[in-house]
């Protein structure tokens, strides 16, 4: 396959994208551009826009109405201001026609909801929430842990308990994670390996879609521009797609490596200090075989966004060719999503030997679970055979395709270009 004319190919294109400003600009703005949509989202998330919100709580006892008032106004959404929570007392048979009343307050800016604790509320704790927009769920998720409080308090009143035993009852249940594995000791596990997972199946998404779609326009523009015709009279067809797209693996997977550095700090150097819930667990080890994977995932991808390159001219007309290459890397992103959950999930353990699948979901797999090197060399043997397959297909479109100009092949034209032979 490697001659010195393939290795010629590849250098000029080494040549041209490790240098070009693109490549540089992208190596810088990519980590910006992810870091940044997880800080927008996790921005936009945390976002509630209650301000000024006013919520009257109604019970069917003062004693209650008492309680409710004595624990929320040491809220502290009550106490700077962003709630105002006024107080009263109705029946339950009077409920209705209370609402009634405040129809108009509901409906304009004087009141934004009616929380209302029946004297049931005490044996099922089922509450009524009464509002214009009964599907903002900000309030009642506020309101939820100080009413059950309130409940619990009224609950066990009358049964001599002391405050330490309410305050016991009031508590929730925290989980504290320990990873357990053959090599190392029992120690506790936080979110930083999940998070992990996340950024590396991100990463790869994202590296995948762009850089493949820059080699495919890269084959449209030498081929429209008829450079492929002067660059064909010294290199065979076989010849110019390996070096092309080997040339185009490096600098992803070089570009990939310097998007690690921060990563590979974290872990072999004491500069980053991480809170416990967000000390990541893995070893250099981690980010080799992710660079291997991702190696081989960009000749894959590469190899077919190249092979939609040479069949049509023009970004429009690749669309119908493009999108199921599009969707080899969507499906296995969305499956890796299920990782986060549960890595062991029978959806994930199948997808991460499939072929395709695997370059996406093994990785975030091997990043929460400690998986045996069988399991990583049957990925990276699917991964192999995968490009066996593919190549020698991809190799004999690509032979018609980038010579081919004028108007649209049909794809029953371009299942004959896979049949000849050469």
């Amino acid at each position: 396959m490697f001659n010195h004319r393939v290795l010629a190919v590849l250098k000029r294109e080494l040549r041209e994208k490790l240098m070009s400003k693109s490549f540089i600009l992208m190596t810088i703005l990519i980590p910006v551009f992810m870091f940044g949509i997880i800080g927008v989202q996790t921005l936009v998330m945390s976002y509630e826009g209650d301000s000024n919100t006013k919520v009257e709580v109604i019970t069917e006892s003062a004693q209650l109405t008492q309680k409710c008032q004595l624990y929320f106004d040491d809220l502290d959404f009550v106490k700077d201001g962003t709630y105002k929570i006024t107080y009263n007392t109705v029946a339950a048979s009077d409920i209705r026609n209370y609402i009634d009343n405040k129809k108009q307050d509901l409906m304009g800016d004087k009141l934004t909801g009616i929380i209302f604790i029946p004297e049931k509320a005490l044996e099922n704790k089922k509450l009524e929430y009464y509002s214009n927009t009964p599907s903002n769920r900000t309030i009642p998720q506020k309101i939820d842990g100080p009413v059950n409080k309130v409940l619990l308090d009224e609950y066990f009143s009358n049964k001599n308990l002391s405050e330490d035993e309410l305050q016991f009852a009031r508590m929730g249940i925290d989980f504290s994670s320990f990873k357990v594995s053959e090599k190392n000791e029992i120690e506790e596990q936080g979110f930083g390996n999940t998070i992990l997972a996340y950024l590396f199946s991100f990463m790869l998404y994202i590296s995948l879609l762009f850089s493949g779609q820059m080699t495919m326009q890269s084959v449209q523009e030498e081929k429209n521009s008829k450079i492929v015709e002067v660059l064909l009279s010294s290199v065979s067809s076989k010849e110019l797609m390996t070096g092309k797209i080997f040339g185009s693996t490096i600098t992803s997977t070089f570009q990939m490596a310097i998007w690690l550095l921060p990563v590979l700090a974290i872990i072999s150097t004491t500069w980053f200090v991480l809170p416990p819930e967000f000390v990541v667990d893995i070893t250099v080890g981690h980010l080799i075989y992710f660079l291997i994977n991702f190696f081989l995932a960009v000749i894959i991808f590469h190899g077919l966004f190249a092979t939609v390159g040479a069949i049509f001219e023009n970004s429009q007309e690749a669309q119908s060719g493009m999108w199921p290459v599009m969707l080899l890397i969507m499906i296995p992103f969305f499956i890796s999503f299920s990782i986060l959950r549960n890595p062991n999930n029978p959806m994930a353990v199948v997808s991460s030997y499939l072929p395709f699948a695997t370059l996406m979901v093994m990785p975030g797999r091997y990043t929460v679970v400690d998986l045996p090197l069988w399991q990583l060399f049957v990925s990276g043997l699917v991964n192999v055979a995968t490009i066996a397959a593919i190549f020698p297909l991809a190799g004999k479109i690509y032979r018609v395709g980038i010579l081919r100009t004028g108007k649209k092949p049909s794809w029953s034209e371009v299942i004959k270009w896979m049949k000849y032979k050469y």
